[in-house]
């Protein structure tokens, strides 16, 4: 640790070799931490989910570690050992806070673990950000398993209305502030919508028109995210008679075949570009600008980290009137909040287009300065 530094912040959650949006968002704060003053360093898994649990291709990113980060590939997230191991070691270290994310039950027992072990040093202090106390996929354990983990917690950050109110459930009295999930600023600066079309043509072959109606579906697919039901809504005649098309780019994390069944018997298969596999970050910025919308159809939500990343690109937003997603997207504003059906979402495809995308632009770039990692960090360390 840094004698010099602030004060000692450790991390703890996913970061590289792990990808995925709770990598990328640790890594982008652990840099405003370090920003800040602070000495900082992520604590991050050498197994995060055993491969038979694990929805995707691969838990792995292929692209270079980050230079200016110190991170810690120590926790193996089924063995007990490894929990133990980790918990004394930080106890030992005594940073003066630790930063844990929490977002799914089955690292409850891990986490839970490791931090009863630090508590015994009775000097760091220990804030979780709790993306979801209770999943959007539930199974049998979850409010054990998260009871748990939260008791051994200081206080909580949460980023929706939905995850403060679940939170509140379980821990009523401990200190717990809800912050805007900050702006992915970290993929690069935005592009001009044609060399954002040109780029993805040369990346993925798709035939991107410079002239399409371009909706955009970013992210891992699962039932929750509601993409059936845009497809549905894909298939309206009106939306067909107006040319639109719809990107998918993001990871399947659940059997691909009954989507691909239904785009088969609508007919949308000259409506769609399918990227169906996982996007690295070097080239999430093309899909972003190369967008007229962003439609997140889903049919539950604490919140999403797709929204501020179209804030950051300036991508209007079509969102589900659930969960956090309308406290998010103020409506005809920085988007349109409609309900999760395919005709509500089909015509607010339709008003999107009618209102034009230069006419969310103002709004966007007025909310977009509410999501700041300097007010997350100021959050976390409020007393």
């Amino acid at each position: 640790m840094n004698p010099h530094a602030a004060g000692s912040v450790i991390l703890i959650g996913p970061a590289h070799p792990l990808r995925g949006g709770l990598a990328t968002f640790n890594q982008r704060l652990a840099r405003e931490f370090i920003r800040q003053g602070y000495d900082c360093q992520i604590y991050s898994f050498s197994l995060q989910y055993p491969g038979f649990l694990f929805p995707g291709t691969t838990q792995y990113s292929d692209e270079p570690a980050p230079a200016d980060l110190k991170i810690v590939s120590r926790i193996n997230s089924i063995n007990p050992f490894s929990w133990w191991r980790t918990g004394r070691e930080l106890r030992r270290l005594r940073p003066d806070l630790i930063v844990v994310r929490y977002w799914l039950p089955f690292m409850a027992p891990a986490l839970g673990t490791i931090l009863r072990q630090v508590r015994k040093n009775k000097h760091t202090r220990i804030v979780a950000i709790t993306d979801n106390v209770l999943p959007h996929e539930k199974r049998p354990g979850d409010a054990p398993f998260t009871k748990y983990f939260l008791r051994s917690c200081d206080a909580f950050i949460t980023m929706s209305d939905k995850v403060m109110q679940d939170l509140r459930t379980f821990v009523p009295d401990k200190p717990a502030r809800q912050v805007l999930h900050p702006l992915y600023d970290n993929f690069g600066e935005p592009v001009p919508k044609a060399e954002a079309r040109a780029k993805l043509r040369s990346l993925t072959g798709l035939p991107i028109g410079d002239g399409d109606k371009l909706l955009l579906f970013f992210g891992f697919i699962r039932r929750y995210k509601g993409l059936d039901l845009l497809l549905d809504a894909m298939a309206d005649p009106r939306v067909r008679a107006a040319g639109i098309r719809l990107l998918i780019a993001g990871e399947f994390y659940e059997d691909d075949k009954p989507y691909r069944r239904q785009i088969e018997r609508l007919g949308l298969a000259d409506a769609l570009y399918l990227r169906t596999d996982f996007i690295p970050d070097r080239d999430v910025r093309y899909y972003l600008c190369a967008a007229d919308a962003v439609v997140q159809p889903y049919r539950n939500a604490t919140q999403s980290g797709v929204t501020p990343l179209a804030y950051y690109f300036e991508r209007p937003m079509i969102v589900s009137n659930v969960g956090g997603l309308p406290g998010l997207v103020p409506h005809e504003k920085a988007g349109l909040v409609t309900e999760p059906r395919p005709d509500a979402l089909a015509g607010a495809i339709l008003r999107l287009f009618e209102l034009g995308e230069a006419y969310f632009i103002p709004h966007l770039r007025s909310e977009k300065g509410k999501y700041s990692w300097e007010r997350l960090v100021g959050a976390v360390m409020e007393p």
